[in-house]
């Protein structure tokens, strides 16, 4: 029996990869899956290892309305030479641009996953075009997917569309976690040893690790100048051996961070910034503990597998992040753009022994529990064979 077509689309292939890696793969055993996404040459790499066709339409983070445009009738002649079944996007440029060419093409069932809301952090007119492409991208859509209860009552609150047309599949996450490759297990104390050797960090030193773009709406200003703070305090030995990690790149275009967050990030003889890395797994492996302040999440992937890898989380009370962590159970929650609790809270993991322990021992049985990568992947394909 010939299959039935399933396309995937992404602004750019790194969403691809990060957000839904091995879920093509997972997918193709079922429907003949294409991947569509800009940049040709990243896009046939993702293809080539998921084992998908793929189909190349530039589409770019910014708001570009005329490049915009011609991406739809590019994926709308697309669509009406496939005549998929299923059409599911993600993030916000491919949601509008891949919903409208699938509207318009006909595509019976048009799916979107809304796995953050960028816009919630824009104000004036800027704030009024992107809400109304919101808009425009559910009602194109018909059915949409936030990947967090907290992102669905924020999509209900902001009127984006009704509620019956949204759904949180499983436990929420876009792709699960693959508790089998994120496991602290993986990683010999003699790999360890040498990664923390190369980094110039004691074997004696409490790792903080951030992952992800070193952005101001990640919360990077705070945490940087808590971390200063924290450093400056005298007398204080479990202080003077604590250290801060940063795996991800700047984006000096899109949202840099403060000169003098820069300025720290530099000169902190304590702060080690490693860059974009596509293994992460060896920098959770060396770390004692999460800190993710970021000021909007869908549902962060990163959470879950620092909670895989048994690491405690200090994370801002936001959808997606409240919902993988629970207060004093395994990690625990601070306000928004709150450097003064972030800073409380970082000390409280440097001093508080029993208690750092007692969230540490609860890390990783919290994902494998909840958020493995097959129980989320069976939800999704479960969701598929529905329509």
């Amino acid at each position: 029996m010939e299959k039935q077509k399933l396309i995937r689309i992404t602004t750019v292939p790194l969403s691809l990869d990060k957000l839904l890696n091995g879920q093509l793969r997972f997918m193709s055993a079922y429907y003949e899956v294409i991947a569509v996404s800009s940049d040709k040459a990243g896009l046939d790499k993702i293809g080539e290892k998921e084992g998908v066709a793929t189909f190349h339409v530039e589409m770019s983070r910014k708001i570009t309305p005329i490049a915009d445009l011609m991406a739809v009738f590019r994926l709308f002649w697309f669509l009406k030479k496939e005549k998929p079944l299923m059409v599911h996007s993600h993030t916000p440029k491919a949601g509008i641009v891949g919903m409208l060419a699938a509207r318009l093409a006909g595509v019976p069932h048009r799916l979107h996953t809304v796995a953050g809301l960028p816009l919630l952090e824009t104000t004036g007119m800027k704030r009024k075009i992107l809400d109304f492409v919101e808009k425009l991208t559910y009602a194109s859509a018909t059915q949409v997917y936030p990947n967090s209860h907290g992102l669905q009552s924020i999509i209900i609150q902001n009127n984006y569309c009704k509620p019956s047309k949204l759904k949180v599949i499983a436990n929420g996450s876009s792709n699960g976690i693959d508790t089998t490759v994120f496991d602290p297990a993986l990683f010999s104390e003699a790999t360890q040893s040498a990664l923390r050797k190369e980094l110039a960090i004691d074997e004696h030193d409490f790792v903080f690790v951030f992952v992800g773009r070193l952005v101001k709406d990640k919360g990077i200003n705070e945490l940087v100048s808590a971390f200063d703070a924290l450093r400056q305090t005298q007398g204080d030995s479990a202080v003077s051996n604590c250290k801060l990690l940063l795996v991800g790149d700047y984006e000096t275009d899109l949202d840099p961070l403060l000169p003098e967050t820069l300025a720290r990030i530099h000169h902190n003889s304590a702060i080690r910034a490693v860059g974009f890395q596509n293994d992460v797994r060896p920098y959770l492996a060396i770390a004692n503990a999460l800190v993710f302040p970021s000021y909007r999440e869908g549902f962060p992937n990163v959470v879950m597998q620092a909670g895989a890898m048994g690491l405690p989380c200090i994370v801002t009370d936001i959808n997606g992040c409240n919902e993988i962590i629970e207060e004093g159970i395994n990690g625990t929650l601070i306000p928004v753009k709150n450097e003064k609790a972030l800073l409380e809270k970082m000390r409280l993991f440097l001093e508080n022994t029993n208690y750092y322990l007692r969230l540490q021992h609860h890390s990783r049985a919290m994902i494998t529990s909840r958020y493995d990568q097959k129980v989320v992947w069976e939800a999704i394909l479960a969701e598929y064979r529905k329509l």
